[in-house]
C-alpha cells in the first residue's frame, strides 16, 4: 500500500468514527479513486478489526470500553514515546504544570531534563511514583504535588469532587491532557463521565491546554464530553492531523505538533 494509501485509510477511519458509517461513492469521490479502491481499503481494515462492512460501505465496530492502566501501557507504546518527547518540548523553566493521568502523558517525564523550577501537579499514582524516583536520583529538579481523591484502583488515578475541590486553589501554566477521542466537530472526549469532569476542571485552571493523543484516537468520539476544540491550544500526535481537518483547527486557533 502507498503512502497515499495509508493516509487515506487513516482518514476514512476518522470519518468513521466522526459520523458511525461510511459510504464507498461518497469516499471514492471524497477521495477521487476508484471505488474498487475504496473497497479494498474497507477489506484491510476490516481485517484489521477497525471496521464492519456492510452493503455499500462500512459501520463501527461496537463501542469500547477504556482498557485498564496496565493494558494501556502497551498499547502504542511507541508512538506515546515519540508523543512524550514532543510535548516536552513545550515546558519552560519556571512552569507549573499540571500532568494529567495516562501513558501517553507519563511519557513526557522522561524528557524534563535541563528543566529548571518546575512545579508539577499529578493525579496518577504511576505517574507520581517515576517523578519521585526522578527526583530523588536528581534528574528533576521542581516541586510534586499530588492531587487527593478517591483512588481508582483499575486505573491506578484520582478523580472526583475531592479532586475538583482541591484544583480550584490552583492556576497553572499549562495542562497536558490524556484523551480518549479527539474529534473536529465533537471536542475532546473520554470514556468515564467522572473522569470527564475532572479534566474539564484541569483545562479550567490552566492557561495553557496541550491535549497529548496518538494517531489512534484522531477523529474518534467517545460517550463522555470533556470540552470543545476551540478550548485546546495544541494537539500534540505522532502523525499529522486527517485530511479536512485544516480549517476547523484555524478557525479554533488549535496548533497541531507532530
Amino acid at each position: 500500500m502507498s503512502l497515499a494509501g495509508e493516509e487515506r485509510k487513516r482518514s476514512i477511519m476518522a470519518l468513521l468514527n466522526e459520523n458511525g458509517k461510511v459510504n464507498v461513492i461518497a469516499l471514492s469521490q471524497q477521495f477521487e479513486v476508484s471505488t474498487e479502491t475504496i473497497r479494498r481499503d474497507l477489506d484491510e481494515l476490516e481485517k484489521d478489526n477497525k471496521l464492519k462492512k456492510v452493503y455499500g460501505g462500512a459501520v463501527k465496530l461496537k463501542s469500547e470500553i477504556e482498557p485498564a492502566y496496565y493494558e494501556r501501557e502497551v498499547i502504542h507504546a511507541d508512538e506515546k514515546r515519540v508523543i512524550g518527547a514532543l510535548a516536552a518540548k513545550l515546558i519552560e523553566d519556571d512552569d507549573v504544570l499540571v500532568i494529567d493521568e495516562g501513558s501517553t502523558a507519563m511519557q513526557i517525564l522522561h524528557h524534563l531534563d535541563g528543566k529548571r523550577n518546575l512545579t508539577i501537579l499529578v493525579c496518577s499514582i504511576p505517574t507520581l511514583t517515576l517523578l519521585v524516583d526522578y527526583q530523588k536520583r536528581g534528574s528533576f529538579d521542581g516541586r510534586i504535588i499530588f492531587i487527593g481523591g478517591e483512588i481508582n484502583t483499575k486505573h491506578l488515578r484520582v478523580s472526583g469532587p475531592i479532586a475538583e475541590k482541591m484544583m480550584e486553589d490552583f492556576y497553572v501554566n499549562k495542562s497536558f491532557v490524556s484523551v480518549d477521542g479527539v474529534s473536529a466537530e465533537h471536542g475532546i472526549t473520554g470514556y468515564d463521565y467522572e473522569r470527564a469532569l475532572f479534566t474539564r476542571k484541569l483545562i479550567r485552571c490552566s492557561e495553557t491546554v496541550v491535549v497529548v493523543a496518538d494517531a489512534s484516537k484522531i477523529g474518534k468520539r467517545t460517550v463522555a464530553k470533556i470540552a470543545d476544540l476551540s478550548d485546546v491550544h495544541y494537539i500534540v500526535s505522532n502523525d499529522g492531523p486527517p485530511t479536512g481537518w485544516e480549517g476547523a483547527l484555524k478557525e479554533h486557533g488549535v496548533k497541531w505538533v507532530s
